[in-house]
């Protein structure tokens, strides 16, 4: 029988050879944000004319790497699970394309060939002793792809964690493995102003200990947890785990203790942050990843009593559907798991939705909170499935109430500025 180390020998390789691997037709699936392998991904980038239709699926890139370029778009062209700064300009132009999915099911998409998988390319953890592999940063649609692909290459560095829970890859998986040890791409905590921390406010107000929590990425869910940190026993079983979480986690305010599924663990499917965060989830027994159709399953999640999820929207409008994915027609991000965690809330026992944003935009010229959602627009969460919206007026709660109702409570939380014609409006709509 080959020893791991003898198999981790027979596939190393460099970056230009493994990318070799890559056919033409083939898509790529390349990992969340920081799972994202440079030197695999510079390799393609430099390979990219000699190639033809080949696609890259991907949520979040953090880097616009040179494939990433509407005059390679027919020899590599990018397919957006979700769009970031990368990607929002092309997507925006039209050469890059993209999937409407829930973020938690796109593992079920892979599986079933709806979503094509032929090579991965991920970031990974040093090799164990028993020839595993982490793909500690982000497991999240990868764990599905490395099923289903006929390659799969791993950029390993040893600054890369060895987390827990299902999120290992075995070498005899492995066509091509590629060594690295540049530090992992860093992401700061956003800015947090006067209207984020009123928002904040008003969510945590509503926050009991004991709850468990799944938190977005933004400046509102971060000023939320920074006005978490004098509560009790809460719990973590979220898509992302950032620098806000870890701040919790390290003030005690997290334990898990009261979670119904999965105590003791703080649950996550990607992880965005800090040099210090990806050390935290190394060996870390109180930390699993695992893939998001796990983590961001409904079902799953709200097998926790009083699940609370913060998510952001962009625009809102009097009957509670909310545009949290692009301006008008033009693609923004993308649905990402807040439909998963809203629901999952509204079926967990005492549990809350949160959608939360700043009341105005453009500087206070336009109000977020509209009569209809402006022509075009991706409506992300459903009038059936809000719960509570929050602004810096405060609390508007949903579910239940009639049109009318709803209309009247969200308003009420608009920036007084648009009030009244935003009353004119809802009465030309026989909502008052």
């Amino acid at each position: 029988m080959t020893s791991p180390q003898a198999l981790y020998d027979s596939k190393r390789m460099t970056a230009a050879d493994a990318v070799a691997l890559i056919r033409d037709g083939d898509t790529i699936v390349v990992p969340t944000g920081v799972g994202e392998p440079p030197a695999l991904l510079h390799a393609l980038s430099a390979r990219r004319h000699s190639l033809h239709d080949v696609a890259v699926s991907q949520i979040l890139p953090l880097r616009k790497f040179a494939y990433i370029d509407a005059d390679s778009r027919h020899h590599v062209r990018h397919d957006a699970y979700f769009f970031g700064g990368a990607t929002r300009a092309g997507g925006q132009a039209g050469w890059v394309d993209y999937v409407p999915a829930y973020f938690s099911e796109l593992p079920m998409l892979i599986d079933r060939g709806l979503s094509p998988a032929d090579v991965v390319v991920s970031m990974a953890s040093p090799m164990d002793e028993h020839g595993y592999f982490s793909l500690a940063l982000a497991p999240d649609y990868t764990m599905a792809a490395v099923r289903r692909a006929r390659v799969v290459l791993l950029e390993v560095n040893p600054n890369v964690p060895f987390a827990n829970g299902d999120c290992h890859v075995h070498v005899s998986q492995v066509a091509g493995l590629v060594e690295s040890n540049e530090e992992l791409f860093e992401v700061g905590l956003p800015e947090i102003g006067p209207v984020q921390e009123a928002i904040g406010k008003h969510v945590a107000d509503l926050i009991d200990d004991g709850a468990t929590l799944q938190i977005g990425y933004g400046g509102i869910p971060d000023a939320v947890v920074m006005q978490l940190q004098h509560k009790r026993d809460l719990g973590i079983h979220t898509e992302m785990i950032g620098d806000g979480i870890l701040s919790l986690i390290e003030s005690g305010a997290v334990t898990n203790r009261r979670k119904q599924f999965m105590p003791g663990k703080t649950v996550a499917t990607f992880a965005l942050g800090s040099r210090r965060l990806y050390r935290t989830l190394h060996r870390n027994p109180g930390i699993e990843m695992h893939p998001v159709d796990f983590t961001n399953d409904p079902y799953v999640a709200a097998r926790n009593d009083n699940l609370c999820a913060i998510n952001a929207t962009l625009q809102i409008d009097l009957l509670g559907q909310c545009g949290s994915e692009s301006l008008g027609h033009l693609p923004y991000s993308g649905t990402g798991g807040q439909v998963d965690f809203v629901r999952a809330a509204n079926r967990s026992r005492g549990g809350k939705a949160f959608i939360v944003l700043p009341s105005t935009a453009k500087g206070g010229a336009v109000s977020r909170i509209a009569p209809v959602l402006s022509p075009g627009t991706h409506v992300t969460t459903s009038k059936n499935d809000i719960n509570y919206v929050v602004t810096e007026y405060g609390v508007a709660q949903l579910r239940g109430k009639t049109a009318g109702q709803r209309a009247q409570a969200l308003i009420a939380i608009a920036h007084p500025d648009f009030r009244g014609e935003l009353r004119e409006a809802a009465r030309r709509m026989n909502l008052l």
